[in-house]
């Protein structure tokens, strides 16, 4: 007699429950009251699917191997108080070697991005100074001068190339320094963003106006005309991929590439937006601006959610992937802990560059890190909780292979999204009405039912010379 073996559960059902509250995007519809049968059984299916993914992804949750960390106080003391030097005596060997500065004083102000997967590094001197390299390991990628002003950097679709915004137009290097491309079209550039999944590059500057490249053809999609002049500050969302342009006059103003003026045109600000970030998950916008306000909005409806002041105006903005905001002003940087939930009365961390001016802002993706580009060089601090824990390998690896960056590679080339779906609801894309619909056969006029026999092979180039060789033989 064979027994059945009982199925145990990993984990239990209250646990998904409880965990599964974290991904719930908003109430759904009220089923009862739909009266249409056909609207109504699919917004059943749609939101069996939604509850399908809700509890797959808490169920995950619960099974990664590791949890974030973070900086917590004594009673008595808070966290804003803790310099790095007493950081890096309290933590591991391998997470102290994180903590480095570069003293590179004679090509700055330098500007710094990290890669997707937060392995490599890229830093920018304002006089021509360029380098790639593992900041982990201290293993150099390239080093070049570009003998020109450089205003914006930014990584393309992997670690092998980079893209310039230098005096007068926008270049691409590869991993070695070698120029592979000037884009001409792209004519005094001072702001470079990389859409990664539409394989876009995206770029503003002097001239007003916003143009889009795809880097996998070499052509220039559209360029579309702002109208308010040379902007501030450029971000884009990485949940839809719009971009956010903040401007002189305190707006910001959101561009997709098939439409030819903005979507949504908002006032943040009483001055010039001088910095601009949007979250990983779309939600939350945060902007700054010469009125001395960083304020947080909804990116959803628009509103603004919370405001706070500084003592200068702020110049960079950086969000973490566990919802950390950097804010740099001057030569001190501060850092926001649940900036988005409740108004914070002070910040997380501090940290102060003595005689510098902080012009790069950005955070290593999976790594308690925040790298800082300022005219002494480059400073990377260490940021308890900045980081993600788990990653997923088959979107960002950081420890990839020669072989798995290539196959990366050809993948992301294939799930190409076209730059025509860039929209603001992204969930819109598959309700959309095809215009190649089959039209039933009563609804066709009758003109369009009249049926064309034709005689196949009568009037081909071989029966036309027999004819005539024919006609010439019977005329002679």
């Amino acid at each position: 007699m064979v027994r059945k073996r009982k199925k145990t559960n990993i984990v239990d059902a209250t646990e998904i429950k409880n965990a599964s509250k974290a991904f719930v995007r908003g109430e759904g519809p009220d089923l009862k009251s739909i009266k249409d049968k056909k609207l109504k059984r699919e917004l059943i299916v749609r939101e069996k699917h939604n509850a399908q993914a809700i509890r797959s992804a808490a169920f995950n949750q619960l099974l990664l191997p590791e949890e974030r960390g973070c900086l917590e106080a004594e009673e008595g003391e808070r966290t804003l108080k803790f310099k790095q030097t007493e950081i890096v005596k309290h933590v591991d060997v391998g997470s102290a070697r994180k903590h480095f500065s570069l003293a590179l004083p004679h090509h700055g102000p330098y500007k710094c991005a990290y890669s997707r997967n937060g392995r490599k590094l890229l830093i920018g001197g304002a006089k021509g100074h360029m380098a790639t390299f593992d900041w982990q390991t201290g293993q150099l990628g390239c080093e070049f001068h570009v003998k020109e002003t450089v205003k914006d950097i930014a990584w393309l679709h992997n670690r092998d190339y980079i893209a310039v915004a230098q005096k007068k137009y926008a270049y691409i290097y590869d991993g070695q320094g070698t120029e592979l491309h000037r884009l001409k079209n792209h004519i005094n550039p001072v702001h470079l963003e990389y859409l990664p999944y539409h394989w876009l590059l995206v770029s503003t500057g002097a001239t007003g106006f916003l143009k889009y490249h795809d880097v996998s053809i070499g052509k220039l999609i559209v360029e579309l005309k702002t109208r308010l002049g040379q902007p501030h500050s450029m971000t884009h969302n990485p949940w839809n991929a719009i971009v956010n342009l903040g401007h002189s006059n305190g707006t910001v103003t959101m561009w997709s590439p098939s439409m030819k003026e903005p979507l949504v045109k908002m006032l943040c600000h009483h001055g010039p937006v001088t910095a601009l970030a949007v979250d990983d998950t779309g939600r939350h916008m945060v902007t700054c601006g010469l009125d001395k306000q960083m304020k947080v909005w909804d990116a959803r409806t628009y509103k603004e959610s919370l405001s706070y002041y500084s003592h200068r105006p702020g110049s960079k903005l950086a969000i973490s992937q566990t919802g950390l905001v950097a804010l740099a002003f001057g030569g001190q940087v501060q850092v926001w802990k649940d900036a988005f939930k409740t108004k914070q009365k002070a910040p997380y961390m501090t940290h102060l560059v003595e005689g510098a001016t902080i012009e790069g802002l950005d955070f290593a993706n999976f790594e308690d890190v925040l790298g800082l580009g300022h005219s002494k060089g480059f400073t990377s601090l260490l940021i308890p909780g900045a980081g993600e824990a788990n990653y997923d390998a088959l979107e960002l690896n950081p420890f990839e292979s020669k072989r798995q960056k290539q196959e990366n590679e050809v993948k992301m080339l294939l799930n190409k999204i076209q730059p025509e779906l860039i929209t603001l609801d992204q969930s819109s894309v598959h309700r959309m009405k095809q215009d190649d619909e089959e039209k039933p056969l009563d609804s066709l006029d009758h003109k369009e039912l009249i049926l064309k026999f034709k005689m196949k092979g009568k009037n081909s180039a071989k029966r036309r010379f027999h004819r005539r060789e024919k006609h010439i033989h019977d005329e002679k």
